[in-house]
């Protein structure tokens, strides 16, 4: 059996949902059929993330996006309203703190130059000046840190849901089924198969599938760098609550830690083996994070874990950064994958973008073209020396 559409996004998160309803809003007249294969997305990665938004980049064009999608998470529960119901998000401004020992303070200062060019509200903090932010920080060993009062985090499943109820408003269908790979005639995208072996035509598709992006790339004879890690996130309460809401807070270690409610959450990104797994431990917690978490905040030294749960980074082994725009080897083959755990945090510029670059055969908004595919061959990589 065939089934018949205009456009087929592979990955119905975060960003397969942003960008079909970009695609929409911006007036897109053909159909466009979702595939994902995890209905309840009970394993998806934008759920299972920390939901940090963040200006705080090093290179130009993540500076940009990151901008760009900050201010339309502030008016997303409007932009995202169905039959009267607004997509509360939860965004909580609390700002983005990366601490900092000597060595790093330079370095630090010259990011807040090249953030401040596209008018991020970039702060130099000294160590005393940090107690400004978080009272209880033990600052013996700190020289200062970065900070932006604009940036925040939010709750990355609401606004998955929120991009896709909006979608599905518009006219998007939603199939739950798992993509096997992508089919094509003379270099040219013709549909996906799925995993069950039925066609479903379509002269443009989009990988979006996150970490399982790669495995279909690979099925369908076009691999790209990018592999699933385990990203592990515990949630705690420590015993005397902190005077003021916590930004997300980036430890010289790389622990990061912020509010989540009235307890808190924390991470690293651990080394791991390549591949999909979702278990936790409670030794993670124990062992990695709460040495660091009890000497930077006192008040972390009485902690109980909560909960904790494991999702997937899609990282680009190369760079670290999305891969997005059409593929130079196959016509009609768009990707938005490798995102390295940015995923949430840009995908309204990302949706914008490639709805532009599909609809009008090129960028408007902002000019995503660094994050294309050939930068790889043309040893044009974007290295970005803020990854958490």
């Amino acid at each position: 059996m065939e089934q018949k559409t205009d456009l087929i996004i592979i990955g119905g998160g975060v960003i397969g949902s942003s960008i079909a309803y970009h695609l929409l809003n911006e007036g897109y007249q053909g159909d466009i059929t979702i595939f994902e294969k995890d209905r309840l997305y009970e394993f998806a990665s934008t759920p299972r993330s920390a939901g940090g938004i963040r200006q705080l980049f090093t290179t130009d064009i993540n500076i940009q996006i990151s901008r760009y999608s900050l201010k339309k998470y502030k008016t997303f529960p409007e932009d995202m309203t169905v039959d009267g119901e607004r997509a509360e998000i939860d965004f909580q401004q609390r700002g983005y703190l990366f601490l900092a020992q000597k060595e790093t303070m330079k370095e630090l200062e010259n990011q807040a130059n090249l953030q401040r060019k596209y008018g991020v509200p970039s702060e130099i903090l000294e160590a005393d000046e940090l107690k400004r932010i978080i009272p209880e920080v033990n600052s013996n060993d700190l020289t200062g840190g970065l900070y932006c009062g604009e940036d925040g985090y939010l709750d990355p499943y609401s606004v998955m849901q929120g991009y896709v109820k909006k979608a599905k408003e518009l006219g998007a269908h939603y199939i739950y089924d798992e993509i096997y790979s992508i089919h094509e005639e003379a270099g040219r995208v013709t549909g996906v198969v799925t995993k069950d072996g039925m066609l479903y035509k379509a002269p443009k598709v989009i990988n979006s599938a996150g970490p399982w992006a790669p495995i279909i790339s690979k099925n369908s004879g076009y691999p790209i760098p990018v592999i699933p890690l385990k990203r592990q996130i515990i949630q705690f309460d420590a015993a005397e609550p902190l005077e003021k809401p916590l930004p997300l807070t980036v430890d010289p270690s790389g622990v990061y830690f912020r509010h989540e409610g009235d307890s808190f959450i924390s991470g690293y990104s651990e080394k791991v083996k390549p591949g999909i797994d979702f278990t936790w431990k409670r030794s993670f917690f124990e062992e990695t994070l709460w040495p660091i978490l009890a000497n930077r905040i006192p008040n972390f030294e009485r902690a109980k874990i909560i909960s904790g749960w494991a999702g997937m980074y899609s990282h680009n082994t190369k760079d670290q950064n999305a891969i997005i725009g059409e593929h130079p080897e196959l016509s009609g083959y768009y990707m938005a994958c490798g995102f390295s755990g940015h995923g949430m945090q840009q995908a309204p510029a990302v949706g914008q973008g490639l709805a532009e670059l599909i609809m009008k055969g090129r960028y408007e908004t902002i000019d995503l073209s660094p994050l294309r595919f050939e930068r790889f061959a043309m040893n044009e990589l974007v290295i970005e020396g803020a990854v958490v």
